[in-house]
């Protein structure tokens, strides 16, 4: 239902601008003027581009919770889209698309975003309804599993029950049917039941899970279930399988060669962005960021190679080159510098390092080579992480809060491994999607 939902709030987007569009140009405009044939046509598909955008990266239809947040999120997405398209005219001087399409679109929107966001809502209930997980397992697998499902999951579930693999194991020669793992999903009206380390190993437990599956419940070990519903890879298998898997940019020759193509292209409107800035910043720093315009910070990229990574800087001068991580609230950044970096716009100079082929816009974020030291020798194949270009966001960075010490470390680690074995253009465009949409509902450091 929920794909269902957006799937209708982007086809409703298409009916209303052409559907306007069209209208404009037989009703109101000359019965003789030739939508398609015209400017017009592509300005049409370049303002549907400009409300999807802005719709997903206001997180319509399934982020809203309430009706009243619906319903805001739903007027500031429409005005928005209709403003920047407004704008890019402007600044173009070619005015094509009307003034009755551009606001029209955006009214007829607002009430079609709130219809879309109350399908998503209907549909988020009855799958968080739909995916009741029973666990056999230890406390320690089920603890992090609780917090990570109510966290960021990929897809919502809950944990019905947690049972002990030695509970339920039974004496041989009993039907796997009168098990009591069976009784105990049936109990919790579990609709997932997932196996951990020791459970895989007894083959009672095993029995009775392929009962619990042959009546059409599905089963997941520990491992699989946390890369489907969570996106990441757990603790335990980095150092079973941490190299049984193809990394794409390694090991798939013509993706490594097209993700580089759209690095490029995507870091030369960056750089256009950056030309753009550059005067900006310049008199917001000469109000309150008094210093040089950029700086630069050691960082450790693909194969283990130390690279210069720019930005804008953001703090006092004499604090700007510090090797510590900065924290919320950080005394050491400006006022000015406090609002580069709450709208990322400090990270636009790194364009030019993905131009130089430092950076990737999608990958492992770089880290400095004090805490790549220190987090080699205490995380198990920490190092894999380097075999790609480390990249401005991340699966890691959208999944996970930001931090810079060794839990935190191991943490993103664990979603940083989930990226190198899905690795893929359509992982990437999913990722720099919700990248936009952490950046307009404020996502920061």
């Amino acid at each position: 239902m929920r794909r269902g939902a957006r799937l209708a709030l982007y086809g409703g987007i298409v009916v209303a601008v052409v559907g306007l569009s069209v209208y404009h140009a037989r009703v109101i405009a000359d019965p003789a003027y030739s939508y398609t044939g015209t400017f017009r046509f592509g300005w049409s598909l370049l303002y549907i581009g400009v409300l999807m955008v802005t719709a997903y990266g206001l997180g319509l239809p399934e982020l809203p919770r309430t009706a009243g947040r619906a319903l805001v999120t739903s007027m500031i997405a429409a005005v928005s889209g209709a403003v920047v398209i407004s704008v890019l005219q402007l600044l173009t001087g070619d005015a094509l698309l009307p003034r009755f399409v551009v606001f029209g679109t955006a009214i007829v929107l607002v009430p079609w975003y709130l219809v879309c966001a109350a399908l998503a809502v209907g549909g988020r209930q009855r799958e968080a309804a739909r995916d009741r997980v029973l666990l056999v397992g230890s406390a320690d697998e089920a603890a992090p599993l609780r917090i990570d499902l109510r966290r960021s999951p990929e897809r919502s579930a809950s944990v019905a029950g947690v049972v002990l693999p030695e509970t339920v194991t039974q004496p041989v020669g009993k039907p796997p049917a009168d098990g009591p793992l069976v009784q105990r999903a049936s109990e919790v009206s579990a609709t997932v039941v997932v196996l951990g380390a020791v459970a895989e190993a007894d083959d009672s437990v095993i029995d009775q899970a392929a009962e619990l599956h042959s009546r059409g419940m599905r089963l997941r070990s520990y491992a699989q279930f946390t890369d489907e519903w969570l996106g990441k890879v757990p603790l335990a298998d980095l150092e079973r399988a941490s190299l049984l898997f193809d990394v794409g940019e390694v090991h798939r020759a013509r993706y490594g060669r097209v993700k580089r193509l759209f690095d490029v292209a995507v870091a030369l409107v960056g750089m256009a962005v950056f030309l753009l800035l550059v005067p900006v910043v310049v008199l917001g720093d000469l109000a309150a960021n008094r210093g040089p315009l950029l700086f630069g910070q050691e960082r450790v990229g693909k194969g283990g190679r130390s690279f210069r990574i720019l930005k804008f800087r953001t703090m006092e001068p004499g604090d700007a080159t510090a090797g510590d991580a900065t924290e919320i609230g950080d005394p050491r950044v400006t006022p000015f510098g406090r609002f580069l970096r709450r709208s990322h716009l400090d990270e636009v100079p790194q364009a030019w390092n993905v131009l130089k082929g430092d950076l990737s816009i999608v990958g492992p974020r770089p880290e400095q080579p004090h805490y790549v030291e220190a987090f080699s020798a205490a995380l198990p194949f920490y190092d894999l992480r380097h075999l790609v270009r480390p990249g401005i966001t991340g699966w890691a960075q959208v999944k996970y809060h930001y931090g810079t010490g060794e839990e935190d470390a191991r943490e993103k680690l664990q979603y940083e491994f989930w990226y190198l074995r899905h690795q893929s253009l359509a992982v990437d465009l999913r990722i720099m999607g919700r990248t936009v949409r952490s950046v307009l509902t404020g996502g920061g450091r």
